[in-house]
């Protein structure tokens, strides 16, 4: 088998794998599912080439990938829709303030937006699988830390942090509120994987 033939298998294989997976899949889920010399990420970007401007593309979400409906065909083939309960003000800016400044615990949330938070916005964001907690902050009482999910950059079409839009797009399209309270950042990176920060180990139940 030529080195072609070769690559061309692996591309195949990797289309399959990805097409009778239930899920995403991490890097690491489809490294251990093709040979050992196979180099994934370049396979990923040759079949996202392939992909590009079909109906149905390959989507990456964090370190997760999977095959997607192309996002603007998705309104054609909905027929019906479900009608979910819209999240309130106070959640929309919780959130943004969580994925602008993560890791972020509760008191920080309420600083930065200048008001109380109430009990159940955090858990509404933790049930739309939007937010997850990240371990505990080393200092005094130990609050938990917030981050975002893979499940909120798939639902959003991010590939990565790095592609939320700028302050100012999010105040025009009413996710902010123009109060000069609620400040927003680009995600810091290195504070989002900062260890010396958070203390990595499980969070008792009541953690949230």
């Amino acid at each position: 088998m030529t080195e072609d033939e070769r690559g061309h298998l692996l591309l195949r294989l990797l289309e399959a794998v990805l097409f009778a997976t239930d899920r995403p899949l991490t890097l690491r889920e489809l490294k251990a599912r093709l040979p050992d010399d196979a180099d994934v990420s370049d396979l990923l970007a040759r079949l996202g080439e392939r992909y590009a401007g079909r109906g149905v593309q390959l989507m990456q979400a964090g370190n997760t990938w999977a095959f997607a409906t192309a996002p603007d065909l998705g309104p054609l083939l909905a027929r019906e829709r479900t009608i979910e309960k819209k999240l309130s003000r106070a959640a929309i800016e919780t959130l943004a303030v969580v994925a602008y400044h993560q890791p972020v615990t509760r008191g920080e949330i309420e600083e930065i937006r200048g008001v109380s938070l109430a009990k159940g916005t955090l858990d509404a964001l933790f049930e739309h699988g939007w937010i997850g907690p990240r371990g505990r902050r080393e200092t005094p009482g130990r609050p938990t830390v917030w981050g975002t999910t893979d499940v909120f950059l798939r639902h959003f079409g991010l590939a990565t942090l790095a592609d939320l839009p700028g302050v100012e797009e999010m105040r025009v399209s009413g996710l902010l509120d123009a109060r000069p309270a609620l400040s927003v950042l680009r995600p810091d990176r290195d504070a989002v994987d900062r260890e010396d920060s958070v203390l990595a180990e499980p969070l008792e139940p009541d953690a949230m």
